[in-house]
């Protein structure tokens, strides 16, 4: 790594940073932004393309509904104000994974603006104020030939289209300052946010992962009690919460380095890097850049009525941190078992279904920040993306509650519904998996274990009850761990007392 880092906390006591994050949510809606292309993610290239997608000559875009639905209830959960008239410009520039090379975008009049959202932090409550959130397009998706996948180096690049045309929604923060050392956390803290209130709006997937959400990180430093901003950085695509925080937390040492050595910090985008979590240099905005923006001549404004946009404020969920404390009293949880839960993507979700589908909510968190989160982390996919259903693991809870099967059987039963043999009772079922009920053979391997374990059971029947832990575990084996340990012990003693 050539970039020179200060020690965080060094930066810190001499520096106050100021992030700046723009973030893109893909909304999930049937058709594409301007035509009727599908949104199908996952179909061969080229294959979801139609003369408006590609961009060709006298073809005409219509605004998709669903979308302008969508950008309002998004800008009534940032408590934004919803613009009585607003339209679309276009903004040129060099796309080469757009046809008609501009995109049709929202410059100085956004759908919303004005808003903001209030997080907590360690115990410590932050506003992010929200400048804009604005409709525009995606474009196309370029895959380098040669290269290790990169553009420097490639032989020649190829250009699927089918994502050209998707509807994005662009959430802009203002300058966000005053978040001392804790920059990083509530970075992380508001992207959480985000994804949270996207899927409760529905709106979007949100995996960050996927695409679906993404952050262009801006940081900037300046020296304590100066109001002058600093030169900002702004570390482009950064798709996961992991990498929000250490891309934030990464400028800010490097540029601390670079401002302590005397240098200056230089205006570009950069680049995270997953690999050894550093950021690199892409392009230098040294510059301003002139999009030439001018208003869209093929589409009339949008003026959503006042009657509408409460309507739609109707239809807003429980805001994500209000559902987060609700379910946390609800459950008995501690501040620190919840974070174990927002830590693992998906998993308030699914355990709060799997809660309504029958479990105590201890089990359901035990099983999918556990075992199915082991297991998705193995098969290199999220949490909710597992062949097992909340209702599926809620039978498995009560599987074990009604001594049917072991916490150590539960595992394979989920590993045989995860394998598509069935739902949990027909696993059990193939499997073999049930414990044995019938005292007479439990009590016949508890005999044939002590008659050959003489030494052992002479200490138990001479007081040393804690000796019974080494038999109990060899009928477990024997019953190849289909017994209740808790009965053996029962039949142990009551043999050797």
């Amino acid at each position: 790594m050539s970039d020179e880092l200060l020690d965080y906390d060094d930066v810190m006591d001499r520096y106050d940073s100021v992030l700046g994050l723009e973030v893109h949510v893909e909304l999930n809606t049937a058709s594409k932004m301007w035509c009727g292309c599908a949104t199908t993610p996952g179909a061969e290239p080229n294959t979801q393309t139609c003369p408006v997608c590609l961009g060709l000559p006298g073809s005409l875009p219509v605004v998709n509904g669903k979308a302008v639905e969508s950008a309002i209830r998004i800008g009534l959960a940032l408590n934004c104000q919803i613009a009585e008239w607003c339209r679309f410009a276009r903004k040129n520039y060099f796309y080469p994974d757009m046809a008609k090379d501009y995109q049709i975008s929202q410059s100085d009049e956004p759908i919303c603006f004005g808003g903001h959202v209030d997080l907590e932090v360690e115990g410590k409550t932050y506003r992010i104020e929200i400048e804009r959130v604005h409709m525009e397009e995606d474009a196309g998706k370029l895959t380098h030939q040669g290269g290790a996948g990169r553009i420097q180096g490639a032989d020649y690049s190829l250009v699927d289209y089918n994502r050209a045309g998707m509807p994005l929604m662009e959430i802009v923060t203002r300058p966000i300052q005053g978040l001392g050392d804790k920059a990083p956390e509530v970075g992380r803290a508001y992207m959480s946010h985000l994804r949270d209130l996207m899927r409760a709006l529905g709106v979007s997937e949100a995996k960050m992962e996927q695409g679906n959400m993404r952050c262009d990180a801006n940081v900037s430093l300046m020296p304590k009690g100066s109001t002058e901003l600093g030169t900002r950085t702004e570390t482009k695509n950064v798709n996961s919460l992991k990498s929000v925080e250490g891309a934030l937390r990464f400028e800010i040492r490097r540029q601390g380095a670079v401002l302590e050595a005397g240098g200056k910090v230089k205006q570009e985008t950069r680049h995270w890097r997953e690999t050894d979590q550093t950021t690199s240099s892409g392009r230098s905005k040294e510059q301003a850049e002139d999009y030439r923006y001018f208003p869209e001549p093929d589409l009339v404004p949008v003026a959503p009525s006042r009657e509408w946009v409460e309507e739609l404020r109707a239809t807003l969920p429980e805001p994500p941190a209000e559902r987060r404390a609700r379910l946390q009293q609800a459950w008995g949880f501690t501040g620190l078992e919840m974070r174990d839960i927002f830590g693992s993507e998906g998993a308030l979700d699914l355990i709060d279904a799997t809660v309504a589908a029958g479990s105590s909510a201890a089990a359901a968190k035990k099983w999918w920040i556990g075992e199915l989160a082991r297991r998705a982390n193995e098969a290199g996919v999220a949490l909710d993306e597992l062949s097992i259903t909340p209702a599926q693991v809620a039978a498995v809870q009560q599987l074990v509650e009604a001594k049917t099967i072991t916490d150590k059987l539960a595992r394979e039963v989920f590993e045989g519904v995860l394998a598509g043999e069935g739902e949990p009772a027909e696993v059990v079922e193939k499997r073999g998996l049930a414990m044995v009920q019938d005292d007479g053979a439990l009590s016949t391997a508890v005999d044939a274990v002590i008659e050959a374990n003489p030494d052992v059971a002479q200490k138990i029947r001479d007081g040393k009850v804690q000796a019974a832990g080494a038999l109990i575990g060899q009928v477990m084996k024997a019953m190849k761990g289909k017994a209740d340990a808790a009965r053996v012990r029962e039949l142990l003693l009551e043999k050797l007392s």
